[in-house]
């Protein structure tokens, strides 16, 4: 019988350069950072994110054999729990390249990109969970996926043109989860607040997710109304965060966990990836997880989360000892 995984995530891999601690210069000025970092960036937020959480997470993406984009894609080899052996190389192509200027609570990108191919997955593949984006037509295979019961996990990116086009909605239906930012959720709704494009949302979608920032997250099954606040910390480079929202909870949903918990897993997860530079590789692990709730000043609303995080904290630590003395 073919393994089940947990999470699939498909999609290009930037190569992340992050300038901290840096407002973006004005035209011939130059100004100083006082942090730098390389790390796996797009679609890599997401797949390392998961993965590091313990889920077992395929990624399928196109790699090139630039100088910079060898580097990342060394990266991301050497995580645990990461497959990539469905992923393609290709000589002519270069991974694309963002550059990232962050003063910690917001950032600015440039990037560079060139076109390129989208690997799919094997047939035999099955997953409990895959990312896709609503912003294209469904590919064939997550279709396929979603018949043969993977729970299909939507999110928009951002529309610069700002007019939350009525066909990215049409497609809302076809997935079963939907994560949108505060923004997003009003533009395509057409709603007043966030709680009033939940409810519109939710007549389309299974499951709606809303991430408010340092508010937190809203969410609703068509049900209940759920909200979990964001935990403080301070921010060092917002770059990913919402990538790992995103994994946490498709991690959660995996793990058929209820809907309260995944959007707690979630949450923390951000939060906890705030602190540091770059998306992939500031993506927390059940240890990050665990530091963060022990240090908060939290009720037993997130006993759940963080038994969790001690108890898979707890199983690395020894499997870790194991592994060195075998």
């Amino acid at each position: 019988m073919t393994e089940i995984g947990d999470v699939l995530v498909a999609g290009r891999v930037y190569s992340d350069l992050v300038f901290t601690g840096v407002h973006a210069p004005a035209p011939g000025a130059e100004v100083f950072a006082d942090g730098f970092a390389i790390s796996p960036g797009g679609a890599a937020n997401r797949a390392v994110a998961a993965a590091r959480l313990g889920a077992s997470t395929t990624l399928l993406t196109e790699f090139g054999d630039d100088p910079i984009g060898t580097v990342v894609e060394g990266m991301l080899r050497r995580e645990p729990h990461l497959d990539l052996s469905g992923s393609t190389h290709r000589s002519d192509y270069q991974n694309p390249i963002s550059i990232s200027i962050t003063d910690g609570p917001d950032r600015a990108f440039v990037t560079y990109l060139l076109p390129g191919t989208q690997p799919e997955p094997a047939a035999a593949c099955r997953v409990r969970t895959a990312h896709v984006s609503v912003m294209d037509a469904l590919p064939p295979w997550a279709a396929m996926l979603r018949e043969e019961g993977t729970v299909l996990v939507g999110g928009v990116g951002w529309d610069p043109t700002r007019t939350w086009p009525d066909e990215h909605v049409d497609r809302f239906s076809q997935v079963d989860v939907l994560i949108l930012n505060e923004v997003e959720a009003l533009g395509y709704s057409r709603a007043p607040d966030c709680h009033a494009a939940l409810r519109v949302l939710a007549s389309v979608v299974s499951v709606v997710v809303i991430t408010l920032g340092p508010g937190g997250a809203i969410a609703t099954d068509g049900h209940h109304t759920l909200h979990v606040p964001a935990l403080p910390v301070i921010a060092v480079d917002p770059t990913g965060a919402g990538d790992t929202f995103t994994a946490a909870f498709m991690a959660a949903t995996a793990w058929n966990w209820p809907l309260i918990e995944r959007l707690r897993l979630a949450s923390v997860s951000a939060t906890c990836s705030v602190r540091a530079r770059g998306g992939a590789r500031s993506a927390p692990t059940p240890s990050d997880i665990f530091d963060v709730l022990r240090l908060s000043d939290l009720d037993e609303d997130w006993a759940f989360v963080h038994q969790w995080a001690a108890s898979t904290r707890s199983t690395r630590s020894h499997q870790h000892k194991e592994n060195r003395t075998s």
